[in-house]
């Protein structure tokens, strides 16, 4: 896929991701449009995953422990034939599948997840199995850098470290917000580049809203041998529409008929810009 055609998809999985957060009246917007683009390159250029081969046990494994923003996870599985896109009408109503955090009984899901701070130890676990079976796949999870300060990510990350599993990467999109404050003012984590590089991880800082910088150091992986691969994805949260950028009531805010008209006009304008 082009540098042109990567950005055109992450448009329109956010104009989708706002489609269905409205069409539902619920929904974690700003960080489903913060990391979309990781997803979208996630998806489309680096992991070996399809519905195609979604029951091999060669697949690469995602698991998205920043479960919240479950809205950009079921945009792009959409896109990918994981399922039809009407399914997601369904979105948060009784007795959907689509549900407001991952579950297993969505097609292309791994794990479920939602709880802060589980979806690394379950990574863990995952990439462990894959050296013990002497399988080639790879596991990534997203993280977020809210759930930072959970200790299961801690004892995780000393673990990953001990067995050497340089078959799995952690992702945290860096937004700097979360639900209440800016993640600093909550319980501050930084430096994070130097904690993960303490607790045995190869760790790595990109734009997390740059595809191309994304595709091209998510292809470097791992990023040295024997290590298990971090990647500090600093993104902008609402990111690609100018009123809930950096703005934390969009945390989990439902646009409005007009604050999505103009969402979508934003977003089509960036179309056309591409």
């Amino acid at each position: 896929m082009t540098s042109k055609e990567l950005k055109q998809k992450s448009v329109l999985y956010r104009k989708n991701i706002l489609k269905y957060i409205v069409k539902a009246k619920a929904g974690h917007t700003g960080g489903s449009l913060s990391c979309t683009d990781i997803l979208n390159v996630l998806y489309n250029e680096i992991m070996n995953v399809s519905p195609g081969n979604f029951s091999s046990p060669d697949r690469d494994r995602y698991i998205q422990s920043k479960g919240h923003t479950v809205e950009a996870l079921f945009v792009v599985l959409a896109d990918k034939g994981f399922f039809p896109e009407e399914d997601l009408e369904t979105l948060c109503r009784y007795q959907s599948h689509y549900i407001g955090h991952p579950t297993k009984k969505v097609n292309g899901v791994e794990q479920n997840t939602g709880a802060l701070g589980h979806g690394l130890p379950i990574a863990v676990g995952t990439a462990i199995a894959g050296k013990l079976d002497e399988k080639n796949y790879r596991v990534f999870t997203l993280m977020g850098d809210g759930e930072m300060p959970e200790g299961s990510n801690w004892e995780a990350a000393l673990s990953a470290a001990h067995y050497k599993l340089d078959n799995l990467c952690a992702i945290v999109d860096k937004n700097s917000l979360q639900i209440t404050a800016p993640t600093a003012e909550v319980c501050n984590t930084d430096p994070l580049d130097e904690k993960w590089k303490s607790f045995g991880w190869a760790v790595r800082e990109v734009d997390g809203n740059d595809v191309d910088a994304l595709k091209n150091i998510l292809k470097a992986l791992p990023f040295e041998a024997g290590k298990p691969s971090f990647l500090i994805a600093g993104t902008t949260k609402g990111k690609g529409v100018s009123y809930m950028e950096n703005v934390l009531k969009w945390h989990h805010g439902v646009p409005s008929a007009e604050e999505y008209d103009l969402a979508v006009s934003e977003l089509n304008q960036t179309l056309i810009e591409l």
